[in-house]
């Protein structure tokens, strides 16, 4: 466990006054040091279980494991502050008991066997023996440093302690942990896991926590014939915060002959617009080439005094080096200018970030921080020319995945601030060595990679959901239908008719989504339906009504068994029933206990009124080439910019479904809605195509252009 001065301080309030007071002061200085190290150590596992409780659910082989490993994820965050506040007043309340003279009996986790307790469920025996295994690779582990530990604080407090007994003991540890864990309405394979990051996490520091506090006891005299245990360095830690580097693509390869071809047809468009950076003195100043190199060392000095992302003025990246170039002119006498080749590189590399500052994929928020990237883009194209021609160079791939992540993103996401980190270090690390961008592009790929991971995993878990609210609502929409057609237009008695509607259709709902229409719990649901029906609109007089005692028994234990297959309460639905006996009974009094049907029945909310567009409007032809995977952009009145992605097209609804970068479902809008905010200019598509490919095409587009006009 780290411990960098930054860990919060324990609020007083935990402690309990009276017993504390009788504690020594050193005692009290353990409890305070070990406090730090393991809220620590709870916050490195809250902080990893986020990504831990992911995985899982990444390789869930069903829905249900994977909505569990999500509600645990959510819960997790919750009440992360209020478990963090439970474990820690746990362990101040078994220093303070250390104090008080004549303790009960403390809390300990038994010591337990493989074989289960009479009465004991499967998940406590699961518990039980991850439990029993953890604190028996501590004890092995660290079982001396523990040993002298509970020694010194017996000799202290004059009273024989057992290892179960020590605050700081493993045994105590994790009961402090499982009751802190108590509020988590998590399942026992949720709580296995946080058992096993607690172990992680926590206990797999124990020789520093027991190590720190035989120090801190050894200090004051306590017991100075033990021999201290040195503390081991943690492997396991160490791989995990400083993994292995992985080998790394070469950027020093001799440019071929194709590469030189290409950038040499650039260079013939490129004549337009020569003559752009120059110094500016007096026609008569003798003209000098500088050299690629103290162009370079020109281009690192510039590159210390490039603007924050927050400052108003655009960086100019030209106008720059004219000034640079005019200083440097003036200080030895000679106009010094830029070679042809170099000229025509600083003009391509200008002309396109020109096109990325203004190209509309990219959020506003992220093309000041991209175009930071200026001078070091330039400086390695100057030194390796493949830039231009290929695709596969480290620092256009880089700048192709930074503009990719950021597409949709805002500059509250957590990524600019990873994207900043990536600027920053070009900035301050790039001389003239450009194997830092095959570094940066391994390290921010593997993030990407990740990134994307989680959000195609997320984006599964909306599509599946919203594919499972389409079919409820067909579902729903099919046992409106049926009711309809046997209810509209027959006189009934009211509550058989509000029974059928707000209870019988979810019974059906049901069956239907979990059995089929062509199941027989479907079958037995509209038979039940039907029977219910034709039971009061019968006659006593009649031989049918006559003979209705007979079947009664059958038809009321089909109406609670199907009531108790959607989990009705039965005690809600008891007057129902009482309601039905007296129907049964005697004929409803009084007309207001029949009533003609006449208005469908119409399940849940109704839905916004349709928008009628023609087959051949253009921006309906718009809508229909969207395509799953397509960015957009939705201006929204008085609030920022939407930047979101359809992930799906429900049919038959035809409802569009739009997730947010993390994969959440952030917006739904029928083709008709989308047609129309095209219309209204309030829905742009993004061209989600690598970045430097489009702005180079843009650039060569352009460039004919200027020398078609000459």
């Amino acid at each position: 466990m780290h411990n960098d001065g930054k860990v919060v301080p324990i609020n007083q309030a935990h402690a309990t006054p009276s017993p504390l007071a009788r504690l020594p002061v050193v005692l009290l200085q353990v409890r305070d040091k070990a406090a730090q190290q393991l809220q620590q150590g709870l916050q490195e596992l809250f902080d990893n279980a986020d990504d831990t409780l992911f995985e899982m659910a990444d390789k869930s082989r069903n829905n249900l494991d994977q909505h569990i490993f999500f509600e645990a994820m959510r819960d997790l965050r919750l009440k992360r502050k209020n478990f963090e506040r439970v474990f820690m007043a746990r362990l101040f309340e078994a220093f303070a008991r250390l104090g008080q003279a004549g303790r009960g009996e403390a809390q300990l986790v038994p010591m337990v066997s493989y074989e289960a307790a009479p009465g004991a469920s499967k998940d406590d025996l699961e518990k039980t023996v991850a439990l029993e295994a953890m604190l028996g690779r501590v004890r092995h582990r660290d079982g001396v440093a523990l040993g002298q530990l509970t020694a010194r604080l017996s000799a202290l407090l004059g009273n024989r302690l057992d290892d179960r007994e020590n605050p700081l003991g493993p045994a105590l540890l994790c009961e402090f942990f499982l009751h802190a864990g108590r509020s988590l309405g998590v399942e026992i394979c949720v709580k296995l896991i946080m058992l096993k990051l607690f172990e992680k996490y926590v206990l797999s520091d124990a020789d520093q926590l027991y190590g720190e506090a035989n120090q801190l006891l050894l200090a004051t005299g306590v017991l100075p014939e033990l021999k201290a245990v040195p503390s081991r360095r943690l492997e396991a830690r160490a791989a995990r915060d400083y993994p292995r580097q992985e080998s790394l693509p070469a950027a020093d390869q001799p440019v071929g002959a194709n590469d030189q071809e290409a950038f040499a047809a650039l260079q013939t468009l490129l004549t337009a617009v020569r003559g752009s950076v120059a110094p500016t003195l007096e026609p008569s100043a003798e003209p000098s080439p500088i050299s690629t190199r103290d162009l370079l060392r020109l281009l690192s000095h510039l590159q210390q005094y490039v603007p924050e992302p927050e400052a108003e003025d655009d960086f100019d990246l030209r106008n720059q080096l004219e000034q640079l170039l005019t200083r440097v002119s003036v200080k030895s006498g000679k106009s010094r200018v830029v070679e042809e080749a170099d000229e025509d590189v600083i003009n391509l590399i200008a002309l396109l970030f020109e096109f990325i500052l203004n190209d509309r994929a990219v959020p506003d928020a992220f093309k000041a921080l991209i175009g930071r990237l200026q001078i070091p883009m330039l400086k390695v194209a100057l030194l390796d020319k493949r830039f231009f021609s290929r695709a596969s160079h480290p620092a256009r791939r880089l700048l192709n995945e930074i503009a990719a992540a950021a597409i949709g993103c805002s500059e509250r996401d957590p990524l600019y601030l990873r994207i900043e980190q990536v600027v920053q270090r070009l900035l301050n690390e790039f001389g003239e060595d450009p194997v830092i961008f095959s570094q940066l592009l391994c390290e921010f790929s593997a993030f990407t990679a990740d990134e994307r991971r989680r959000s195609d995993l997320l984006e599964q878990h909306t599509r599946d959901a919203e594919a499972g609210r389409v079919r409820t609502e067909a579902a729903r929409q099919r046992v409106a239908d049926i009711l309809n057609k046997r209810l509209l237009g027959k006189v009934l008695p009211r509550p058989v008719v509000q029974f059928l509607q707000q209870a019988w259709s979810q019974v059906l709902l049901l069956a239907s989504l979990k059995h089929g229409e062509q199941s027989v719990q479907w079958q037995a649901g509209l038979r039940t339906m039907d029977e219910l029906i034709w039971s009061v609109s019968l006659q006593q007089d009649t031989e049918a009504g006559r003979h209705l005692a007979e079947q009664l028994p059958g038809l009321l234990k089909a109406l609670r068994d199907g009531l108790t297959s959607a989990a009705f309460d039965p005690f809600s639905t008891r007057e129902f029933f009482l309601r039905l006996q007296a129907l049964h009974i005697q004929a409803p009094e009084g007309g207001d206990e029949l009533i003609e049907v006449n208005e469908p029945f119409v399940p849940g909310a109704t839905s916004a009124d349709p928008i009628t567009l023609s087959d051949d409007d253009p921006d309906l032809h718009k809508v229909h080439q969207l395509k799953e995977g397509s960015w957009v952009v939705f201006e929204q009145d008085n609030a920022d910019a939407l930047r979101c992605k359809l992930t799906a097209i429900m049919a038959p609804a035809n409802a569009y479904i739009f997730t947010s970068r993390t994969g959440l479902k952030v917006l739904e809008k029928s083709a008709g809605q989308l047609a129309l905010a095209f219309k209204h200019g309030a829905l742009q598509t993004l061209d989600g195509g690598p970045l430097f490919e489009r702005a180079l095409a843009a650039v060569v587009g352009k460039l004919r252009q200027l020398n078609r006009g000459k």
